[in-house]
């Protein structure tokens, strides 16, 4: 039997995009065109492989199993054949980011993805405002937030301990109770989840007067700010990292209470998972976020009492992901 090549590459293209139309723009054929490749390979297959819902199309069960089956070999002719003709394909993966994220934790670590990816090409664009995944090109996000966005692939990022941080110039480590923190000038990061009313409430302290502080819409502004000796800001080990490992941070509470959230997440809708370049920069993540919890409990092992937050078993970041509409 003849291999329907071209029918095959069609429907692989459709699928992955999850539209008719977007597979007839990038194939430089009309939307009919595409159509009638997906039907002829149906009927010599048998099957249907998928069903329109609205003005999408989705796979059915048999067409996500082909899908599933065939895109790893696609990918591979589609490579050979750019390498035959002399020249190397570059896909680009677009990632956003929070800039606080980009700047703290994603930066210094994507020269090794880069370095594993060689065929990648990557834009990352920082910013707070959440993606519109229909209209904007943007493969994956790492949103901040609490994970509540339905028909969306979500998956918590880490679990981040929050505690009071400053440059051991402005005052030593675990020199200070909760309650004399409002002596100092307070660094307040107004888009955080964590936030001092919280800590003190948690703390048992009712601060009696109007502290000073100091206020950032970003967090990697408060950090820096505390790292530069201006006072002390209420941050996360995952913003926090190189400047912990550095000392160019310490935590002046000797028994701080811990606060621990998940406050960033991978976003995406699920049909982009089918993406090659989305799945390996899922993998990434995952195995970074792994190194980066060993070293934290490492850390922790490490150190006092009186510098860190007491330790607690940690806990896998969660996954809220609700299946997709339709």
């Amino acid at each position: 039997m003849q291999l329907p090549i071209r029918a095959i590459f069609v429907f692989h293209t459709a699928a992955r995009l999850g539209s008719i139309s977007k597979a007839a723009e990038e194939l430089s054929v009309t939307p009919s065109a595409v159509s009638q490749q997906i039907q002829m390979l149906e009927t010599q297959l048998g099957l249907t492989l998928m069903s329109k819902v609205g003005r999408r199309v989705m796979l059915t069960e048999a067409g996500e199993r082909y899908f599933s089956t065939i895109t790893d070999e696609v990918e591979r002719i589609a490579e050979a054949t750019n390498l035959i003709r002399g020249y190397r394909s570059v896909t680009t993966l677009t990632v956003r980011a929070t800039p606080t994220l980009s700047n703290k934790w994603l930066l210094p670590r994507l020269g090794a993805f880069l370095d594993r990816n060689p065929d990648l090409d990557v834009r990352i664009d920082g910013t707070n405002e959440p993606t519109t995944f229909r209209r904007e090109v943007v493969d994956i996000e790492i949103r901040h937030g609490d994970g509540r966005w339905p028909g969306m692939f979500v998956e918590g990022l880490a679990e981040e301990d929050f505690f009071p941080a400053c440059s051991p110039d402005y005052t030593p480590a675990g020199s200070l109770t909760a309650a004399e923190l409002p002596r100092f000038r307070l660094i307040h990061s107004v888009k955080s989840q964590a936030q001092w009313p919280r800590w003190f409430a948690l703390a048992g302290v009712e601060p009696g007067e109007r502290w000073a502080r100091v206020s950032f819409d970003r967090s990697h502004m408060a950090i820096d700010a505390a790292a530069g000796g201006m006072g002390i800001a209420l941050e996360s080990t995952l913003m926090m990292e190189r400047e912990l490992e550095s000392g160019r941070l310490i935590c002046p509470v000797a028994v701080p209470p811990p606060i621990r959230l998940v406050t960033q997440w991978i976003v995406c809708p699920h049909e982009h998972l089918r993406q090659r370049k989305v799945r390996l920069f899922l993998d990434w993540l995952r195995a970074e976020r792994a190194g980066w919890e060993m070293r934290r409990r490492n850390a922790r092992a490490a150190l006092s009492a009186t510098e860190l937050p007491p330790a607690a078993p940690a806990a896998a970041p969660r996954r809220r992901s609700a299946p997709a509409p339709g």
